[in-house]
């Protein structure tokens, strides 16, 4: 019935659209044309007036999507893609304007300065120093005869021209970002000088809200004069109520048993023996002919790593034997002995990585075939045979995981899951000492075998899973409940009435934007998102979702257009800011006497002391951090009473009785390098102020969402 009713929604969908495309037709033939040559349908988007046009997007989002393996959503991807397409023009630009041009030469100085170019024992001499001529030569070979490796280096190439153009604009940029000696002195004077004195401190909280009336008006007022702070895309509320698909306990009890009756040999129709669980060999046959839910498994497993419910139990049996039907995870299993043996839990090892074009993961700069890659394996294999002190520098110089090549190759200590099976398997089935070369997805490992530990029984077990899922006659009745609830939605206005008459958890997913693909407690389900945002879609709209595992009635509870926020979504953030204001010039305006203690008196407080205090921690005892009273302080005359200053948390009142400056440097040479330093490594805010500065039109909505 759920299948039925996904077919009937999408024919209605296609046919309303080839209707109004006829229609469109009928009246002016040249509308059809127009509906597929638009601007809107051609762009995607703008930069500085440079269009970014459908074509050049998708061509990016499909080879993107290739790169990735299928390893990133749609979404995802297309973020990804957008951002990379957005930088590439910004920074063009940046360059353009600037007169930077990177040439060839440029390029191939910084390819000769890669490891993986120079330390690569294909393109060294026979004195092991790197040969350009060689790798020339390489290059010259691989796009005469190999086309996809060629494509390869193209690519690779190309990364580098645009990595060298912006870390060229980048170390232009950031030579203007030094500082001077007297930055370099005040720098030292904050974060050294030393504040005391007295305050009086009247907190926020000691006049009631209800004394205090904050209009409408002005929280508008508000927001209009603040506007950076409350932009805001266009979004959508929604409410839902979600109806998971469980099985019921008479499901679990036909599944139980369906299993149980796997174990021992039966008799089909014509009294022929069909062998049972516990007889079989051929493990694997056996759970494609029954229809396992779950892959054999025939990795070694620990008690630890088996459901503790029946751990103990399995881990007494002895090969051969079969237990259960057992619940674990969602599914009634049978499991079967078919090894028993001691193995260390947790070994130490190190490696060198060497991928290629192809392996899992690979870094864009990447060109070696896998032949080769084996090849460099072996040869790095017979080296540390020779030489194990060699180990520790051919993994900082040679390996692609660079994290564990900057420690000599060291993984530190795993458990047996941790790695992929063939690392896995040799590591935890070989002694200390042992160094050998093995193939997993990622490419050739060097392995060496640093030290095991917790040598303990294990067991293979050959495991039978059937998935606890509900039956047809229990679906059908979750989506009878669904449709119901729906039918009954579209009759009334107050949804939260209605689910909680019918018992149903109502949930709100709030600010969904137009590109989101998460839905808050549902996870990722863009299917609900475009409808929220589809033309025909108004405040009050609702539709069910067949999702997997669970029907989902959900209703637009709230629209906000591209703009300013709202002042229903502004009043939470905007109403404190302005109860404080108003609290301040009310408390400032109690603040009675010439003295701190005649102030302390008239507002029943008392005067506080602050001692040692700077501008770097800002902070007050006994209050919290408050940077504008500290900040007072440090500009504050000496002796003189100061009422009335508004902070984080209540309006204060000081007197500053001493203010002792450091001791003097001969020079500030040491502060200055420090906030010169810190400020040229913030690059990464470069590009984020161009963008900002930057006119970016953002159509990708357009894409993704149906109007």
């Amino acid at each position: 019935m759920a299948i039925l009713s996904k077919i009937r929604e999408r024919s209605m969908f296609l046919i309303i659209i080839i209707g109004l495309a006829l229609f469109a037709f009928v009246l002016d033939p040249s509308t059809l044309g127009d509906l597929f040559s638009s601007s809107k349908v051609n762009e995607v988007g703008q930069v500085n007036g440079e269009a970014i046009s459908t074509k050049e997007f998708a061509e990016a989002l499909d080879q993107y999507k290739q790169n990735s393996r299928s390893e990133v959503s749609e979404m995802q991807a297309a973020k990804a893609v957008w951002d990379n397409i957005l930088r590439k023009k910004i920074y063009k630009n940046q360059l353009e304007d600037a007169g930077i041009t990177v040439g060839e030469q440029d390029v191939w100085t910084e390819v000769l300065k890669a490891p993986s170019v120079k330390d690569n024992p294909q393109f060294q001499s026979e004195s092991g120093l790197f040969d350009e001529l060689k790798f020339k030569q390489f290059l010259a070979d691989t796009k005469e005869n190999n086309e996809s490796l060629w494509s390869a280096w193209s690519n690779y190439l190309g990364q580098i021209k645009e990595n060298t153009e912006t870390n060229t604009y980048n170390t232009l940029v950031t030579a203007g970002l030094g500082a001077s000696l007297q930055e370099g002195e005040m720098e030292y004077l904050i974060e050294n000088t030393k504040l005391s004195g007295d305050f009086v401190y009247v907190p926020y909280a000691s006049i009631a809200d209800t004394l205090v009336s904050i209009k409408r008006a002005e929280v508008t007022a508000y927001i209009k004069s603040n506007a950076e702070e409350f932009k805001t895309a266009a979004t959508r509320d929604i409410s839902y109520v979600k109806f998971d698909i469980k099985a019921s306990p008479a499901d679990e009890e036909a599944i139980k048993q369906n299993v149980r009756m796997l174990i021992d040999d039966s008799l089909d129709r014509n009294n022929e023996t069909i062998v049972g669980f516990k007889n079989t060999t051929d493990y694997k046959t056996f759970l494609t002919d029954n229809g396992a839910d779950l892959n054999l498994d025939l990795a070694f497993k620990f008690n630890a790593s088996v459901n503790q419910k029946v751990a103990n139990e399995i881990f007494s049996g002895n090969e051969g034997d079969v237990f259960g039907p057992y619940k674990d995870q969602g599914f009634f299993k049978i499991s079967k002995i078919t090894a028993v043996t001691k193995m260390p839990d947790s070994v130490r090892a190190s490696h060198i990585l060497i991928p290629f074009v192809g392996s899992q993961r690979v870094a864009a700069e990447v060109t070696r075939t896998k032949v080769q890659a084996e090849k460099l394996a072996d040869s790095i294999l017979s080296v540390v045979r020779r030489s194990k002190r060699k180990f520790a520098s051919l993994a900082k110089s040679l390996s692609s995981d660079k994290g564990s090549g900057a420690k000599g190759g060291d993984l530190d200590w795993f458990n047996y899951t941790r790695m992929t099976p063939a690392f896995r398997d040799y590591a935890f089935t070989n002694r200390k000492g042992s160094v050998g070369v093995v193939e997993t997805p990622f490419g050739y490992h060097v392995i060496r075998v640093d030290g095991t530990k917790n040598t303990q029984k294990v067991l293979k077990l050959a495991t039978f899973a059937s998935k606890i899922i509900p039956s047809e006659a229990t679906e059908n009745e979750f989506f009878q409940k669904a449709e119901q609830f729906a039918l009954a939605v579209s009759k009334t206005s107050d949804y939260s009435a209605l689910a909680k008459e019918n018992k149903y958890n109502l949930r709100a997913a709030v600010g969904l934007k137009v590109l989101d693909e998460n839905v808050p407690g549902l996870g990722n389900e863009r299917q609900i998102v475009a409808w929220a945002f589809n033309g025909d879609s108004e405040t009050g709209s609702f539709n069910r979702f067949d999702l997997a595992g669970s029907y989902v009635v959900a209703v637009v509870t709230a629209k906000t257009k591209k703009g300013l926020m709202s002042v229903e979504k502004a009043i939470n953030t905007v109403r404190p800011i302005l109860l404080n204001k108003k609290k301040a010039a009310f408390i400032a305006g109690n603040l009675k006497g010439n003295s701190l203690a005649e102030i302390a008196k008239s507002n029943t407080t008392t005067v506080r002391s602050a001692k040692d205090i700077n501008l770097k921690t800002a902070s007050l005892v006994g209050v919290g951090v408050e940077p504008k009273i500290v900040g007072a302080m440090y500009g504050a005359e000496l002796n003189k009473v100061y009422k009335g200053i508004a902070g984080n948390r209540g309006v204060f009142s000081f007197l500053l009785d001493k203010k002792e400056l450091p001791t003097a440097l001969p020079n500030y040479e040491a502060n200055r390098k420090r906030i010169s330093a810190s400020r040229k490594a913030m690059t990464f805010k470069i590009y984020e102020a161009i963008k900002n500065a930057s006119d970016v039109e953002d159509n990708r909505a357009s894409m993704y969402v149906s109007n």
